[in-house]
């Protein structure tokens, strides 16, 4: 059956992806459907797994190719056909993206075993591919909104899982299509974002629907019992009315806000006493791991320039490794990954990779602020709610990943790199329609100047 499965995807790469990309440059109802999976794959994946090492605890388990980069695969070749009238960008960005990478490779140098590290540098590979494809298929406002469309229908999916696992399954922290409840929260909050957004700023928005789509997004984190993960959300969605109430003021905004402090407070009261529950039995002991764990990743990073190795962490938090000696624990028992992102990049890869990757981070959020300023005036003033929902959205994923190490994730890494894709994509924009806008200003200016 094993063997089977590589014939199937032998298949599809050889056979499939030329059919597809056929296809879809004939028919544009087959490209959007493309798109819709080029997110779908990142909420549900189905991966083919090749020297699959399911045991070892690390960030990253076998060399995998999923569903999500086949699609990515078939818009890549359909960009790739439209060069000549669409030429083929490198994203902003990618220095520091190739930093990052030069540096992870680099700790390699440490790493006892290699094949953990080439696990985690092939899914740094793919997400870059990723990262690429949405740059460049982006090539409107529009575009970006097709995509917003999409997210619509995967959360009406992933709100019927979680609600089968809460109420048929009586899964008491649910994850929905994900391996972690916090997972799911660093998910739906960019979606949430988004919703909630377009709700406050956008005139056409149909309140009863975008209100839902927002309020299933809640429900799915609260659900999750993620304490951090409901604080976060929380925050993001404080700071996406903040800057929507700052942004223009207008009666919708207000019936919107009085309707979500009315929806909110039935659902926090049907909830309470799962979350009260939830907060009296959470172990006391998850503090003292999470403590002793940061002490051995900064034990790691100090003991190495270039850190122990990429995806070694979970191999030299056990013995005979000293960096974890100071961790009481039973018999036989291993040792699991440090809970913050920010140190485990430090541990394995060294401090000055963790300057990069913050930088990296930080670029980011900067060039969407740089937007955000951008999209204050003129025609394109509608399409600032993108801007802000990415503010909030970033702001809570930056913070959840100071207490998990979520953004190693497949899920949440193809998401991370779809939303600086949005955020690069928007910035070219602005500049492109910017750009018209002044040599057309020029050109006026200098037939005025002859006619006179």
């Amino acid at each position: 059956m094993s063997d089977f499965k590589y014939i199937i995807f032998f298949a599809v790469i050889i056979i499939g992806i030329p059919i597809g990309v056929a296809i879809a440059k004939k028919n544009p109802k087959v490209e959007k459907f493309f798109w819709f999976l080029l997110l779908f794959f990142t909420a549900k994946t189905e991966d083919i797994n090749f020297f699959s090492m399911e045991t070892y605890r690390g960030t990253s388990k076998g060399f995998e190719i999923g569903l999500v980069d086949i699609t990515a695969m078939i818009i890549f070749f359909l960009i790739l056909s439209r060069r000549d009238k669409n030429p083929i960008q490198i994203p902003t960005g990618s220095f520091l993206y190739l930093l990052y990478f030069l540096f992870s490779c680099i700790s390699l140098l440490n790493s006892d075993v290699y094949i953990y590290s080439f696990f985690e540098l092939w899914k740094m590979i793919r997400m870059y591919f990723y990262f690429f494809v949405i740059y460049n298929l982006i090539r409107s406002f529009k575009d970006i909104e097709e995509f917003i469309k999409y997210m619509a229908i995967i959360v009406f999916f992933i709100t019927f899982l979680v609600l089968k696992q809460k109420y048929i399954e009586g899964i008491f922290q649910t994850t929905g299509p994900f391996p972690h409840q916090n997972s799911l929260v660093m998910y739906l909050m960019f979606y949430g974002a988004l919703f909630l957004s377009y709700l406050l700023n956008r005139k056409n928005a149909n309140i009863y629907f975008w209100t839902a789509v927002f309020g299933m997004c809640a429900i799915d984190i609260i659900s999750t019992l993620s304490r951090g993960g409901m604080a976060v959300f929380s925050l993001s969605t404080f700071i996406i009315f903040l800057l929507s109430y700052s942004n223009k003021f207008s009666l919708k905004q207000f019936w919107v806000t009085m309707l979500f402090v009315i929806l909110g407070t039935g659902v926090l009261y049907k909830a309470s006493d799962t979350i009260m529950e939830r907060v009296r039995t959470a172990p006391k002991e998850s503090l003292d791991v999470r403590l002793v764990l940061a002490q051995a990743a900064q034990n790691m990073a100090n003991d190495k320039i270039a850190g122990v190795g990429l995806n070694n962490f979970a191999l030299k938090i056990n013995p005979p490794y000293s960096y974890g000696n100071h961790i009481e624990r039973k018999e036989g028992e291993k040792g699991g990954l440090v809970e913050t992102i920010y140190l485990m990049v430090a541990a394995e890869t060294g401090w000055h990779n963790l300057i990069i990757f913050a930088c990296f981070l930080l670029y980011f959020y900067y060039l969407n602020i740089k937007n955000y300023f951008a999209l204050k005036r003129g025609q394109y003033k509608k399409y600032r709610y993108i801007a802000i929902a990415i503010m909030g959205a970033l702001l809570g994923i930056y913070l959840q990943s100071t207490m998990e190490w979520v953004l190693k994730q497949t899920n949440n890494f193809y998401q991370l790199m779809f939303i600086f894709a949005v955020i690069g994509a928007m910035h070219k924009l602005i500049i492109e329609k910017t750009g018209k806008k002044t040599q057309t200003k020029k050109s006026k200016s200098k037939k005025s100047k002859s006619e006179i």
